[in-house]
């Protein structure tokens, strides 16, 4: 049996260029005891692989080497089985990396329900769930009805679930996003209280405007000029999720970064959030989502690219703001 699977050719410079990957064709081999084989289904592309593309050893998870395959969570079937705790056809996650197939001992395998059609498992109930469940409800401390939420890069798979469970709570949700199809889109069908397009609005003055006494909450996906205005906005003792700061991640030159002496007057709490460090709580976390589910309180959407080799060219729809919901890759 053959297997088709991307490595790293050379670290990006810059937005990625389908250059710095090498599709590699081989022959798998054969099961030894105790091993695994997984067909990838849905491979999940996250703004965190472009940290991962970096030579920066201080980071929270070692760069991807030179010649290896690039690394990625996913969910796929157990195509073949010399292990007795994976039968045949049994539905797993884990890090399968960019790769038709992946050979494992199964101690890195997680077995997923049979009565929920797999892709929920690459939104709702996958990575963007958890992040949105974990980073909003109970990173800082319990958000409280009548708070007042801002969310940037609000129509992302991770911001738009952060807006609807702020919403089931209680909370007022202002999001941020970058063209009017994601504002109609958060408006209309999630139903935030406000959205704006930050492209041709001013991000400013619209903050004030809908938020006039200030913002409890921020969930900061973006960066740059998003937090600053966040910042200028907060009330004393306002809370800052720091999820991500995508629009400096293709930097190739140190970003001067936000003035943080608001964050001194106005005595706020930021945090950093790697979902990862929650990976032991996913099934708790998920049961909370589901419940949100049930009561119709979430949607969600997925952008799917056909086949493993469009993976190179479809990962840059994360950074220029073309994708339309969680992007993905269907093997």
């Amino acid at each position: 049996m053959t297997n088709t699977r991307v490595t790293l050719a050379s670290r990006p410079n810059g937005m990625i260029k389908p250059t710095d990957f090498k599709i590699v064709q081989e022959d798998l081999p054969e099961l030894k005891d105790g091993e695994v084989l997984v067909k990838q289904v849905y491979m999940s592309l996250d703004p965190a692989m472009r940290g991962w593309l970096d030579e920066d050893e201080g980071s929270y998870m070692p760069p991807v080497r030179i010649g290896e395959t690039m690394r990625s969570f996913g969910i796929g079937i157990v195509e073949a089985s010399n292990n007795s705790a994976f039968t045949v056809g049994t539905r797993v996650n884990g890090m399968f990396g960019w790769s038709e197939h992946y050979i494992t001992t199964g101690e890195d395998l997680v077995p997923l329900p049979e009565d929920v059609p797999l892709e929920h498992f690459m939104g709702l109930l996958g990575l963007p769930g958890a992040t949105a469940y974990h980073g909003f409800m109970e990173l800082i401390d319990t958000p409280k009805a009548g708070e007042t939420v801002l969310i940037s890069g609000a129509a992302g798979s991770v911001g738009s679930l952060v807006g609807q469970i702020a919403k089931a709570e209680g909370l007022k949700v202002i999001g941020v996003t970058g063209s009017d199809e994601k504002k109609e889109w958060l408006l209309n069908e999630l139903g935030f209280d406000a959205v704006i397009n930050y492209k041709t609005e001013n991000l400013e003055e619209m903050v004030a405007k809908y938020a006039p006494d200030g913002i409890d909450r921020h969930f900061e996906n973006v960066g740059g000029k998003v937090l600053e205005v966040a910042l200028d906005n907060m009330k004393i003792g306002g809370k800052i999720t720091l999820c991500g700061l995508i629009s400096t991640y293709n930097d190739t030159e140190p970003s001067v970064g936000p003035h943080l002496v608001r964050a001194i007057a106005r005595r706020l709490t930021l945090k950093g959030l790697v979902i990862i460090d929650q990976q032991h709580r996913f099934g708790e976390i998920f049961e909370k989502l589901s419940a949100y589910a049930q009561k119709g309180q979430i949607k969600y959407r997925l952008d799917i690219e056909e086949g493993l080799k469009q993976a190179p060219e479809a990962i840059n729809k994360l950074f220029d703001g073309t994708n339309q919901g969680k992007l993905v890759i269907r093997i």
